[in-house]
């Protein structure tokens, strides 16, 4: 059977002649991968064309397997990257988690943090009065001052004071974010050396009408500042918010 070789090239030259059997060399991927052919697209391949049958599948199964060894490949990459990523991923999870572990370890308790503030009813103290509570083991105090306790707090000249603080320095603000001078709250430790002062509970304000501390002698006005003594602060305003117009919720 007859074909057209011209375009056949084997190692670079046209075949001696234009029968395509017995053209062909020994056909193997060695020989292939190291020869480059073009076969001609006018060749009839019969019967008797046995091997340029063979070198057509021969060439198709390379390019083939070189196809399938690159997807191989792609898909291999693929797959490493992902289980590096999802490594990386639950390792810094797992980090996470055993940092936030110590860190809340360090935290207080549930039932410490609740004994570590009140809410406090200012409504209940009566005019004049004042009413006494413990958090967390210290003492502090809430008064309910008179127009003329309130008065003597504001004119009182601050540049004379021990610890200089004007009277609306030592107040909270209401909702609204106005002040209420009428109650006043503050730490119920004298600053000198901690006893807890007297005040109208106890029936002496000292001689500035705020509280008395019996221990050393130390005067605190109705603001709570200290006048005469030995200690050398006024008494602390804790950390303290209006829940409501009447309910102040102190925490230490």
């Amino acid at each position: 059977m007859r074909g057209t070789c011209r375009n056949i090239r084997v190692d670079g030259k046209p075949p001696a002649c234009h029968r395509l059997q017995g053209t062909l060399p020994r056909i193997s991927k060695t020989w292939f991968r190291g020869n480059r052919v073009a076969l001609p697209q006018c060749a009839r391949v019969g019967a008797s064309d046995k091997r340029l049958s063979k070198y057509v599948v021969l060439k198709e199964e390379l390019v083939t397997d070189q196809t399938a060894d690159h997807t191989v490949e792609d898909i291999d990459d693929d797959r490493r990257n992902f289980i590096h990523i999802a490594t990386g991923a639950a390792a810094l999870g797992g980090v996470g988690m055993l940092a936030y572990a110590f860190v809340d370890q360090w935290n207080p308790a549930a039932d410490t943090r609740a004994a570590s503030s009140l809410e406090v009813d200012t409504s209940k103290i009566p005019l004049g009065g004042e009413i006494r509570v413990l958090i967390g083991g210290k003492p502090f105090f809430l008064r309910h001052r008179t127009p003329a306790e309130i008065s003597a707090a504001e004119n009182v000249n601050v540049a004379i004071l021990r610890d200089p603080e004007t009277d609306d320095e030592r107040l909270a603000p209401l909702p609204s974010g106005t002040l209420n001078p009428a109650i006043l709250v503050t730490s119920g430790s004298c600053t000198h050396l901690g006893c807890v002062p007297v005040g109208p509970a106890g029936g002496n304000t000292g001689d500035y009408g705020g509280w008395y501390c019996p221990c050393h002698g130390s005067h605190y006005d109705t603001s709570g500042r200290i006048r005469k003594g030995p200690a050398p602060t006024n008494l602390p305003v804790p950390k303290y918010v209006y829940v409501s117009d009447t309910v102040v919720n102190i925490s230490l």
